[in-house]
């Protein structure tokens, strides 16, 4: 006989939730929503936080941002791998960009132009990693006074054209590295939370404004160190 898989009440205030091996399902007003467990789990501890009935309201609003985000064919989430680099590289603790329901949980804080998703706001700036195409062009626009004012962050973006009006303020700033794709998640990743990269994710520059770059040179860390072989003169030595 197949055993039957065990289901866990993770309900929450008037939120009502089941997990069972590993996904998360809500009960929202949209109608039942599937994704992570692990995420399910910070979520609700990070909005309850500000109160317990909000949960619902609060999830909806990040879900039909995401939804939206899944319907612009340039729009990916970057793989946790690379901003798990980045965090460590450059010591980041905020993140801005994408919704509650895709930024990675090892973030202290998290936040969207001037809104804050989860976290702290601190008087002085927190090194932060930001995911331009995850942002509105408001909050975009929110962000440009941070981004010519203080030296400790790193953004990630698409290739900017020179007609681009709207880039922010790279005159200061430094290209680490490039990536020709495999740098993003496939649509729709945080419904089953799996971190596959999309083979089809367009060009990746990250950027930066450091007053001291830690750990400079940095080397990509989606590349491999290629050894090089050593050559030969074909010159006999003498003994």
């Amino acid at each position: 006989m197949f055993e039957k898989p065990e289901f866990w009440d993770s309900t929450i205030g008037p939120t009502h939730a089941v997990t069972t091996q590993g996904i998360a399902t809500i009960q929202l007003p949209s109608g039942p929503l599937s994704m992570d467990g692990a995420q399910w789990h910070l979520l609700k501890h990070t909005f309850t936080n500000v109160s317990p009935n909000s949960l619902g309201s609060s999830l909806q609003n990040e879900l039909t941002r995401q939804e939206m985000l899944d319907k612009d064919k340039k729009h990916r989430s970057f793989s946790w791998k690379l901003l798990r680099t980045l965090k460590r590289v450059f010591h980041a603790t905020k993140y801005q960009g994408d919704t509650a329901i895709t930024i990675p949980p090892f973030f202290k804080d998290a936040g969207r132009g001037k809104e804050k998703i989860w976290g702290e706001e601190t008087a002085t700036p927190q090194p932060t990693v930001i995911n331009r195409p995850g942002l509105n062009d408001k909050e975009k626009a929110e962000l440009i006074p941070t981004l010519s004012t203080t030296d400790n962050w790193i953004l990630l973006t698409h290739p900017q054209g020179a007609s681009n009006n709207s880039q922010p303020p790279f005159g200061e700033s430094q290209r680490i590295s490039r990536a020709d794709g495999k740098c993003s998640r496939h649509k729709g990743w945080w419904r089953e939370g799996k971190d596959e990269l999309d083979t089809h994710s367009m060009t990746t520059e990250v950027k930066a404004r450091f007053q001291r770059l830690p750990g400079w040179p940095y080397r990509k860390p989606w590349k491999r160190k290629t050894r090089k072989t050593p050559h030969h003169s074909g010159r006999k030595t003498s003994r």
